[in-house]
């Protein structure tokens, strides 16, 4: 399906890309963008031979997060003050639906990064940044607490401590010092983005399906369960997971020592 506002491809077996399309607003979230985002997510998750997610953005940015002309609109409405906020109606459903998604996201960090936009990048499972790339939690400059999940994630990416002064600050820092705090979990040069990213993509695909989205889930709900809690989740999943047959080929392959053939029939 064609996107007004996003770039769907597959670039490899079993990897989905998406780009995010509006170069000449940063890639700024306006609903129709938001709207065409949770179309191709849901997309992407009832096809099951997809099996990873890169997320980019088109030209200099990576994402900037609202749409400051569309939220100045907002802001302008007399029925403003009774409405829902307006990050409730535009970045909210993409963030949890990132989230909630059976598929690993890779978020290939091209250039600005700021606001909701890192919020989107810090949704994602996994961060490479080009050293391009600006990151900046900067709700504070315009008046406002994160307001798209940077409350909850940055603090388990980068610390308590770092995370206040990234937010309180608003402070823009560069792909190393990003490296450096955690925020992301490599950097490579611009011309190097997509191909690292999409070849990370590929290695996970080649792992069986089901292992995969099981891994996803279980990193994701860890955070906020205790030890037990977890360790009885994994308890369920590791049994659902015995009785596949990528678990008897993943074995059988082991004492054969050779690499296992994993299926690729959308089981």
């Amino acid at each position: 399906m064609a996107y007004d506002t996003i770039i769907l491809e597959r670039p490899a077996d079993g990897v989905a890309l998406i780009t995010l399309n509006r170069p000449e607003r940063g890639n700024s979230v306006v609903p129709e963008l938001a709207a065409d985002l949770i179309h191709a997510l849901n997309a992407l998750d009832a096809d099951v031979s997809v099996r990873v997610l890169v997320i980019t953005g088109a030209g200099k940015q990576f994402c900037a997060g609202a749409d400051l002309v569309e939220f100045k609109r907002y802001l302008e409405n007399d029925h403003a003050r009774t409405q829902e906020p307006y990050n409730a109606r535009v970045l909210y459903p993409v963030t949890l639906r990132l989230v909630s998604s059976r598929l690993p996201v890779i978020a290939a960090i091209n250039g600005g990064a700021t606001a909701g936009g890192l919020d989107f990048a810090l949704a994602c499972d996994i961060r490479i940044a080009s050293t391009a790339a600006k990151l900046g939690e900067t709700y504070i400059k315009l008046g406002l607490a994160p307001g798209n999940g940077g409350s909850y994630f940055l603090p388990r990416l980068v610390g308590s401590g770092m995370a206040a002064e990234l937010a309180l600050t608003g402070d823009i820092v560069d792909a190393q010092r990003a490296l450096d705090i955690g925020l992301v979990n490599s950097v490579v040069e611009p011309g190097e983005l997509l191909t690292t990213a999409v070849a990370l993509a590929a290695r996970i695909a080649e792992r069986p399906r089901l292992a995969i989205e099981a891994t996803k889930q279980q990193i994701r709900q860890s955070w906020h369960m205790d030890l037990q809690s977890t360790m009885n989740a994994s308890f369920w999943t590791v049994a659902a997971l015995t009785y596949s047959d990528d678990l008897r080929e993943g074995v059988t392959a082991g004492l054969e020592k050779r690499n296992p053939t994993y299926n690729r029939d959308d089981k």
